[in-house]
């Protein structure tokens, strides 16, 4: 159960985000492995010295005077064995011998940071991959769980195998999809679809509360992956818990573009919200609309809302952001150093060229950035010891991948490239010169203490980027898609809000000085805040919809479940 469980919160730590990884081209892995071929060759010398340092821990080891031993927190290596059994605490320090070798042959080369971090980065993949437990005969465990089974073990592992062979393109599953169907027991908060367009649905949710607040909330989902993150299961549906405190609650569900759809850019997702968003006024009958949006779809709210200040239309309301990063920087994320303008420029033609990225390409090149969490921990638990994957319902979620068009992947490209949202007036997109200074809507923006997608420090740049005087900023003790999945009644929950009002210092560190811990979910603490920006109460609706934006199909709608 402990070893399921730390799978589970693994792979949900590193959910598909939209991010630098999207312009990562083949080339910027094989440039980076070239630097370190060409640093081998440059200086032999410098080689010899570290090979002799490296025979010296082989010699120690065979002669059992070696005293390399695995860090306390590094968990594949907590079985006993490799403390007790000579040949495993061999093998063990093997492995971690090469792996002092390499940490100190890259500390002595001579590079720039940038090169540094790219070495760094891929010298990481390639020693873990090599490393013992990976394999069944340097796997304790593994053989244990052999003999214990009599051998069923690698039957159960070759059938995970051929399976993922067969079904998967060859990815090690991450997740049982088996126990999973949309409508019965995943999204399954009660709804209607009250709009469909060849673009997206919207889907109106069931008021369950006999009075609602006037101004309603759309959420805008990210372009990858599906909507239902909002409402995964009644204990951790966004959207009950916002349902159940009287908030009148709409989501866009996102069509799953093919090749022909490749042409949908930025310009045609920005006409679809507020498409949506006139058809939530109308319904609602409020003039103001609140948007919450997480991930990409923070950074479509962010350029949806530029857009509406550059137009005078004041029909968006209070604006929330979720682990989104609107001013990225290359450091970012471990992959960043990987990031190049030649790579960014094939990867654009590349995706021009098929029309789309496949979802599951972009989940399969993100795996391999974190192939100990998602690749290689899998490859143990799936195929070593003969075990199914979890179900985990944030798992199944991930596993649910869409295609990302052509031209959006292009616009998402330009405004990393060009640090559009930084600019006032400078950068033009979506017919219009993007400036955030001029959105003056209230501000709530959630980070992840340990999200390594959408980091919390880089979320917080967002802070100084809009012209807005009522600015929020929390940060959630969770990873990425788990900080917003954080519910009331996770006992571990917790959050970090500022002791000081007025708007966040420029600097985050001066932010940080002046926080206090608060035990518990930052679900209240949200609600609490969209309730004061979202009017008077009035008697809930007895429908959805409304004459001209008439009931369709009941919630989750059709676009989630349909397959391209």
């Amino acid at each position: 159960m402990t070893k399921r469980r730390s799978l589970e919160n693994e792979a949900a730590q590193s959910t598909t985000a939209l991010g630098p990884v999207i312009g990562l081209a083949r080339e910027d892995f094989m440039g980076a492995i070239a630097l370190l071929l060409r640093e081998t060759a440059s200086n032999p010398a410098r080689n010899l010295k570290h090979a002799r340092s490296v025979g010296e821990d082989m010699i120690k080891i065979m002669t059992g005077k070696s005293d390399l031993a695995p860090d306390p927190k590094d968990k594949r290596f907590r079985d006993p064995a490799w403390q007790y059994n000579p040949f495993f605490r061999a093998g063990a320090q093997y492995y971690l011998a090469v792996q002092k070798g390499m940490s100190a042959w890259l500390e002595d080369l001579e590079l720039d940071d940038l090169e540094r971090d790219r070495a760094n980065f891929i010298s990481t993949i390639i020693i873990d991959s090599l490393a013992p437990t990976n394999t069944l005969v340097g796997n304790p465990t593994a053989q244990k769980r052999l003999i214990d089974s009599g051998g069923l073990s690698i039957v159960k592992g070759l059938k995970n195998a051929y399976n993922d062979i067969v079904h998967n393109k060859g990815m090690v599953s991450q997740v049982d999809k088996r126990p999973f169907k949309l409508g019965e027991n995943v999204a399954i908060s009660k709804g209607s679809v009250v709009l469909r367009t060849e673009m997206m649905e919207l889907v109106h949710y069931a008021p369950t509360t006999d009075e609602v607040y006037d101004i309603p909330q759309l959420t805008i989902p990210p372009q990858i992956n599906k909507m239902y993150i909002n409402d995964l299961s009644p204990d951790k549906s966004v959207v009950k818990w916002q349902v159940d405190n009287g908030i009148q609650t709409f989501v866009i569900s996102w069509r799953n573009p093919s090749k022909e759809q490749g042409h949908w850019g930025m310009a045609d997702y920005i006409a679809s919200c507020r498409e949506a968003m006139e058809a939530v006024s109308a319904i609602t009958g409020s003039k103001k609309v609140n948007v919450s949006a997480g991930c990409s779809g923070g950074q479509t709210a962010s350029m949806l809302a530029s857009k509406l200040a550059a137009e005078k239309d004041d029909i968006l309301g209070s604006l929330t952001l979720m682990v989104c990063v609107l001013h990225p920087k290359q450091n970012d994320i471990e992959a960043g150093s990987l990031v190049s303008e030649n790579g960014m420029a094939l990867a654009r033609r590349r995706a021009e060229k098929k029309g789309i990225i496949e979802g599951d390409s972009l989940a399969r090149g993100f795996a391999w950035l974190r192939p100990n969490d998602l690749i290689w921990n899998y490859v143990i638990n799936n195929y070593l010891l003969g075990e199914d994957p979890p179900a985990f319902d944030v798992l199944f979620w991930n596993a649910d991948a869409t295609n990302l068009s052509a031209s959006l992947m292009g616009d998402f490209l330009t405004l990393f490239e060009t640090l559009a949202f930084t600019k006032k007036g400078e950068i033009e997109m979506v017919d219009h010169k993007i400036d955030l200074s001029k959105v003056k809507s209230d501000l709530f923006i959630l980070g992840g203490v340990t999200d390594h997608i959408t980091p919390w420090r880089a979320c917080y740049r967002s802070t100084q980027l809009f012209g807005s005087k009522d600015v929020t900023f929390v940060l959630s003790q969770a990873g990425h898609m788990q900080a917003i999945l954080n519910p009331p009644g996770n006992p571990k929950a917790k959050y970090y809000i500022s002791k000081k009002s007025g708007h966040p210092p420029e600097d985050v560190d001066d932010w940080l000085k002046d926080t206090e811990e608060v035990p518990g979910s930052w679900w209240p603490f949200w609600m609490e805040w969209v309730q004061q920006r979202s009017g008077k109460k009035k008697p809930a609706p007895k429908g959805l919809g409304n004459a001209k934006f008439k009931p369709l199909d009941p919630a989750p709608g059709l676009y989630v479940i349909e397959e391209r």
